[in-house]
């Protein structure tokens, strides 16, 4: 299918958009008027440049590089054995497999959950119960303009899921190649239910992975999201990724969010308080070195009363990486005794490793309780010195103080083998030379 874009967007935005717009075959069904919509959006969108304000500290003109083939359904076949280092015990009877952002029923297994849970591949599932909960950038319109499969998932009122369920995106890009692989999920927690969510995203080959990801979650009344995700795509991979929560009143929405894998990466992360007693908690952790560089942008709106946030984004950087956070915290006029705070601390373990951050706070109400701050900071040579003192070599004495660092991101996240592969990454070459 051709496709033309009428905007006169710079050569190498027109040419990327349209390589890939070109490949997405027409087709109907319950998603068709969504698609149209996309293609509609992506003629007045185009990839962003750092001359505008979001996207100041990055730059996509080496994801342009590439013609990226749009990931189909058929492409490829993995086998079981292969999955083996990117499963978690606790969810061996609860996971869901894409690959390149397609449902694999043959690698799945979802026989521990219970009824009240709904997992439906989104190619069988209707239509018009799709959640569009994502704000319209250039990525999730492209996302969109390609729907056709995914995940979407339902829990039942007053329902408990005891194990987390596992989302396994896997990029697979073959040498020689560079594959495009857009992965959608929408979630629905109905009033009163629990459920931890674990959405992993991974890459195999030595060839260009780019993961285009979007995960929309709409929470009802009195309902827990606990939501972990793991970022862990290999070095050649770019990532981008989008999260949309939208909570009612007196739900509770954690977030931990760690990410250590990809050449360039980026999180918009959109978050809106829509009821009252609404409760969010967002902690991210982010570990760079080489050439990486990895951008967080997170928007979370209060919009109406006694609603309380606490969000800590910590950044770990080596070498000539670059680290990026950009964190909103918007209080509207109706949101009265809101209780908000933001804080991102930084870690620099190089003279050359860079870190951008932006922490904002917009108040409109006059009777709240909101604070935010940032810190960049470098491992303290009497606290290397101490432990050197007691007979710890220095590599190991870094090693320690960046993975105490660390661990407070970690805590609570039940996948009991994360706080290690965390620490082997922070052990190996690159960090804490």
């Amino acid at each position: 299918m051709s496709a033309t874009l009428p905007k006169p967007f710079a050569p190498e935005s027109r040419l990327f958009l349209e390589h890939i717009l070109g490949q997405i075959p027409e087709r109907q069904d319950p998603y068709t008027t969504l698609r149209q919509q996309a293609r509609a959006q992506l003629a007045e969108l185009g990839i962003p440049t750092p001359r505008e304000e979001d996207w100041k500290y990055s730059d996509l003109s080496p994801l342009l590089a590439h013609e990226f083939r749009l990931a189909v359904a058929a492409d490829p076949a993995l086998d079981a054995a292969t999955l083996e280092p990117w499963l978690w015990p606790e969810a061996s009877y609860s996971r869901a497999v894409f690959v390149n952002g397609y449902f694999a029923p043959q690698l799945s297994d979802l026989s521990g959950l219970p009824t009240a849970l709904q997992v439906i591949p989104l190619a069988q599932a209707p239509g018009e119960l799709l959640q569009t909960l994502a704000k319209t950038d250039v990525f999730t319109a492209l996302n969109t303009a390609h729907l056709g499969d995914g995940i979407q998932i339902g829990l039942q009122p007053g329902q408990e899921v005891p194990s987390p369920l596992h989302l396994l995106f896997i990029t697979v890009a073959p040498e020689g190649e560079a594959v495009l692989a857009q992965p959608r999920c929408l979630l629905s927690l109905q009033a009163h239910s629990s459920l931890t969510l674990i959405e992993d995203h991974v890459s195999l080959g030595s060839g260009i992975p780019f993961g285009n990801a979007v995960t929309e979650i709409a929470l009802a009344e009195g309902s827990r999201l606990h939501h972990v995700i793991l970022q862990r795509q290999g070095s050649p991979a770019f990532h981008i990724n989008k999260t949309a929560v939208r909570q009612s009143c007196d739900s509770h929405y954690r977030l931990q969010a760690i990410q250590w894998g990809s050449r360039f990466s980026r999180h918009n992360l959109e978050i809106t308080q829509a009821g009252a007693q609404a409760h969010t908690q967002l902690q991210g952790l982010t570990l760079l070195k080489g050439s990486q560089h990895s951008d967080t942008h997170s928007r979370l709106v209060h919009q109406a009363p006694h609603g309380s946030s606490r969000q800590l984004h910590k950044c770990i950087v080596d070498e000539t990486a670059h680290a990026v956070f950009s964190g909103r915290i918007l209080v509207s006029r109706e949101a009265q005794l809101t209780d908000a705070a933001q804080t991102n601390r930084n870690l620099l373990l190089g003279p050359k490793a860079r870190v951008n951050t932006q922490p904002q706070l917009e108040i409109f109400a006059d009777n709240v309780k909101c604070a935010h701050g940032a810190t960049v900071s470098q491992l303290e040579a009497e606290e290397i010195f101490y432990l050197q003192s007691r007979g710890i070599p220095q590599a190991e004495a870094r090693q320690l103080l960046t993975c105490a660092f660390a661990a407070e991101v970690l805590e609570g996240i039940p996948l009991a083998q994360l706080p290690a592969l965390v620490a082997r990454r922070l052990g190996s070459h690159g960090f804490n030379q």
